[in-house]
């Protein structure tokens, strides 16, 4: 048997925010980067990152979000426009630092060749389709084949 020498990293992606999309493609593609082998599963409303309709318009959740930078007592969290504000503000600050927006960083990991699926079963509890998920990622896996790409993983994440 040959010895493994590509290391790998395998991420599940179950969140749906502008917040908590930005980890799993930043991770993947730096893993890429450095001649690792990657791949995000996409489960529950982390299908909302590659799904044609929400990946352009994710949003940042100030309501009872403790990582909030500006601390924000939760009442001010439920008022209207918070939420545009709190997305807005991160937006900005992302493209201040030049990081990629979150379709560039799909781009980027599906021609860098990071192997991306999406949940069948949440596809389906989620009333999601093949046709709603944006070009280049895989057909829909169950976990059990994603769980054997994890299981030979040198770096396994949950976010």
């Amino acid at each position: 048997m040959a010895e493994k020498t590509t290391k790998r990293l395998a991420i599940i992606a179950s969140k749906g925010t502008l917040d908590m999309a930005y980890p799993p493609l930043i991770l993947a593609t730096t893993a890429i980067a450095m001649d690792m082998e990657a791949g995000i599963f996409f489960t529950f409303y982390g299908l909302n990152i590659v799904r044609k309709s929400t990946m352009n318009s994710l949003k940042v959740p100030p309501l009872a979000n403790p990582a909030m930078p500006i601390p924000m007592p939760n009442l001010l969290g439920a008022l209207p426009g918070m939420t545009a504000m709190a997305t807005m503000m991160m937006k900005s600050w992302m493209g201040k630092a030049k990081v990629a927006s979150i379709s560039e960083l799909i781009q980027i990991a599906i021609d860098g060749g990071v192997k991306m699926w999406v949940c069948q079963m949440a596809m389906e509890v989620m009333g999601v389709k093949k046709s709603d998920i944006i070009d280049g990622i895989e057909d829909p896996v169950g976990a059990a084949t994603f769980l054997d790409y994890a299981a030979d993983s040198d770096i396994s994440l949950f976010i």
